[in-house]
């Protein structure tokens, strides 16, 4: 057969065109249900609110067969009240309490009916139920179950939901909690969720120090050396032992405090105890690592280096994280929109007591569903998006002859190269992703419904383990398959079994310094975490009236692992297209005067020392 002449081509043709025609036959579903979504749902109901009546807050509205207190007019009436806002729950998946619309939030504490009846006077906001007059407040013997739970709390209207939200912040917790999570029922949620919001401002705080460390980090890897690299392994071996000890020391402190009493701050203690064995493990595990892969630290140095060149002849590449994150961040309000206009989709049908439902639509489960496999499918398809623009970039600058004068705008051009002639091949290998990946939060799912069950969870655990692996294989393998469409053009299984045969003739060059470049961007990610939650800590420890303040750590360790990840996956992904190139280089040139090599001196004689070793 003809063998495959490995070189960017200047004239391409569209690849994997029947994928991107069903990605847009997808998408064209997903607007279908878009604007069912808009047509069917309330969006109005959702955001101005309604009460349990049937009447939407800040309008006139049409009465309902059987609520004699709906169809009111409710113009100057824009605010929802809960009238036991410190107790909510849900039952039959609705909210137990009864709402009302109401012209102002009680922003002091009502202590009692006659506190009502001022309030109502003195405000002209009516807490208690519609038919029942302001006279009466204190004098119908009816009063009590007709008005608030006393004590009514202080509250605030939300800003953009119209909904008056107690300031209590035990209340403030079981109020939001209720609202988030409509089917979550769990005793500690609460709690958990008590912490986050009472130390919202710490964990935006936590979170902008870990988007600064990780724009430092990607600084120092663009201009890294051998004495940059001892620092930080020594800075990562130094926050991975002092967040040990500070673990192990708040969780001996915690345990033996005598005023530990609340059911939070035991909580706290379990919590401790099991970050303080993680972390523990952790340290032990990549000390080792670091002790075994010690030798490789002079060709991982130049490996970052010649990297950082790349990304020096094209600096626009550092901002890809950027702007992928914008992109993702306006599908995703895109897509809770559209789920919210679809839970609001629904018939008003009138209850025992005059109070009114809304009843869902029939097909709305099937419609979430494939909403769903959207979101994952379309998130895959953005990142693979960016993994192609960063490769085609990478490509153009590694074959061309001229290394002191790189082809101009080599991001723009790899841009247009995508969406001219390769969407089709990101929409397969997102999609590959998206068929591992559904599964395995189906049988989350399946989980948390069976797990009560012992048989049930050795099998959802190994399928679980067993997606998990695959999809960790087939990142790498994607990523391989799209820097081949890069350079020949080929569509997405001609391209992966290419960049497979080719690297698996060149392994014993590349294996080792590979893994080792790998393991150094990741201790760069723990770098970033270590120090962010020993921040945390510090700070979290420092409010110990927050209660519940693990569960707010564990999330800011979270982000500020994504955040890295976001940044430093330029490197990784640079750094993969790199050794393609490489191997295809050594594969189809001598290095004599008629086919010399494309590769940088530097990192030739790097890799052929490292083989020999």
């Amino acid at each position: 057969s003809e063998l495959q002449e490995w070189r960017p081509v200047i004239y391409r043709k569209c690849t994997d065109t029947l994928w991107l025609l069903l990605f847009c036959l997808f998408w064209a579903g997903l607007m279908f249900i878009t604007g069912y979504a808009v047509m069917a749902g309330a969006a109005e109901r959702l955001v101005l609110g309604y009460d349990s009546f049937g009447n939407i807050c800040g309008r006139k509205n049409a009465p309902v067969k059987g609520a004699p207190l709906s169809g009111q007019d409710m113009t100057n009436k824009k605010y929802v009240f809960f009238l036991n806002s410190c107790n909510l729950e849900m039952q039959s998946h609705k909210i137990s309490s009864l709402c009302l619309c109401v012209s102002s939030c009680p922003q002091e504490q009502l202590n009692s009916l006659e506190d009502l009846q001022s309030f109502a006077r003195n405000n002209g906001s009516f807490l208690c139920i519609y038919n029942l007059n302001v006279s009466s407040y204190t004098q119908n013997s009816k009063a009590a179950q007709l008005c608030p739970t006393l004590p009514v709390p202080p509250s605030k209207s939300f800003p953009l939901f119209n909904r008056c939200v107690p300031q209590n912040p035990e209340c403030y917790s079981k109020y939001a909690s209720v609202l988030i999570s409509m089917v979550n029922e769990m005793d500690v949620f609460h709690r958990i969720l008590s912490g986050i919001l009472a130390g919202r401002d710490t964990v935006i705080g936590l979170s902008v120090l870990a988007l600064a460390f990780s724009f430092i980090l990607v600084l120092a890897f663009r201009f890294i050396r051998t004495l940059l690299v001892h620092t930080l392994i020594a800075l990562v071996v130094f926050g991975l032992l002092f967040v040990s000890g500070v673990l192990w020391w708040l969780y001996y402190d915690y345990r033996n405090d005598p005023s530990t009493e609340l059911e939070t701050e035991k909580e706290n203690v379990k919590f401790l105890l099991g970050y303080a064995i993680f972390s523990t493990i952790v340290t032990v595990v990549l000390l080792s690592l670091i002790f075994v892969l010690r030798k490789r630290l002079r060709f991982t140095v130049q490996l970052f280096r010649i990297v950082g060149k790349i990304i020096g002849r094209i600096p626009f590449l550092l901002f890809q994280p950027l702007w992928t994150f914008l992109i993702l961040v306006v599908f995703w309000v895109f897509w809770v929109a559209v789920l919210l206009s679809l839970g609001t989709a629904g018939t008003a049908q009138s209850t025992s007591g005059g109070q009114v439902e809304y009843r869902a639509l029939s097909g709305i489960c099937y419609m979430a569903w494939y909403h769903f496999v959207g979101l994952i499918w379309t998130s895959e398809f953005i990142l693979a998006c960016q993994q192609m623009v960063i490769a085609g970039a990478v490509v153009t600058c590694y074959f061309n002859r001229n290394k002191n004068s790189p082809p101009p705008h080599p991001v723009l051009s790899s841009i247009s190269v995508l969406f001219c002639y390769h969407l089709g091949t990101a929409v397969k290998g997102s999609f590959l992703i998206t068929v591992l990946r559904i599964p395995r939060i189906v049988l989350l799912f399946l989980y948390n419904v069976l797990k009560q069950k012992k048989n049930t969870k050795c099998l959802f655990k190994c399928c679980f383990c067993w997606f998990c692996c695959h999809e960790s294989c087939l990142r790498p393998f994607n990523q391989h398959a799209y820097t081949t469409t890069a350079i020949n053009g080929t569509n997405f299984c001609t391209s992966a079994k290419d960049a497979d045969c080719i690297l698996a003739r060149n392994s014993a060059k590349l294996a080792s310094i590979s893994c080792f470049g790998d393991f150094l961007l990741f201790l760069g990610k723990v770098f970033v975490v270590c120090f962010t939650v020993f921040g945390g800590l510090m700070a979290f420890n420092y409010h110990r009236e927050l209660q519940a303040w693990v569960v707010p750590l564990l999330l800011v360790g979270f982000f500020a692992y994504l955040m890295s990840h976001s940044f430093l996956s330029v490197f990784e992904v640079t750094a993969n297209a790199m050794f393609l190139c490489f191997a295809i280089d050594m594969e189809t040139n001598d290095g004599t005067a008629e086919k010399p090599y494309f590769v940088d001196q530097e990192l030739l004689v790097n890799l052929t020392d490292n083989s020999k070793r």
